[in-house]
């Protein structure tokens, strides 16, 4: 009896473990804008695919961070959304490119559209940065800021 208790405990422990590095490789700290954010990375097809989709909230020093293998002008809607969100497409040197301030869980289906509203930057990124509404404006981010990465 004793061996099994302290097998099953030898597993638990293992299992924390592995856990703990498995999310911790996904987060990862930022700065931008003065900002410090922790960010989910979405590194997979079905990452990026899911994002912040059916999430109830998101905290105001919180965010996702996508990262695409090539440069390119990749379009995001708000499909599943719950909440407003200020997305943020960076250049491969992490510069900021574009911003859409304030898209709204509703544009994904708007009223005499067939189908759902997208936003594109008109340079292209590696990085987008999904954060709250409001970010933005909080924190004067604009078009050729930089964002950092930050130890953990």
């Amino acid at each position: 009896m004793k061996n099994y208790f302290v097998g099953f405990i030898t597993l638990i422990i293992f299992f924390l473990i592995g856990y703990h590095f498995w999310t911790a490789r996904n987060i990862k700290y930022i700065k931008i804008a003065g900002g410090n954010i922790k960010v989910e990375l979405a590194l997979t097809p079905e990452d990026q695919a899911q994002g912040l989709s059916n999430r109830s909230e998101l905290l105001e020093n919180e965010g996702i961070l996508f990262v695409f293998e090539h440069p390119g002008k990749y379009p995001f809607w708000m499909k599943d959304m719950n909440f407003a969100l200020d997305i943020i497409w960076l250049s491969d040197d992490l510069h900021v490119v574009y911003i859409k301030k304030n898209a709204l869980p509703e544009s994904y289906l708007p009223a005499g559209k067939a189908g759902p509203e997208t936003f594109t930057p008109s340079q292209n990124a590696k990085y987008v940065l999904e954060v709250l509404a409001g970010f933005s404006e909080k924190n004067n981010l604009k078009v050729g800021d930089k964002m950092e990465f930050l130890s953990p």
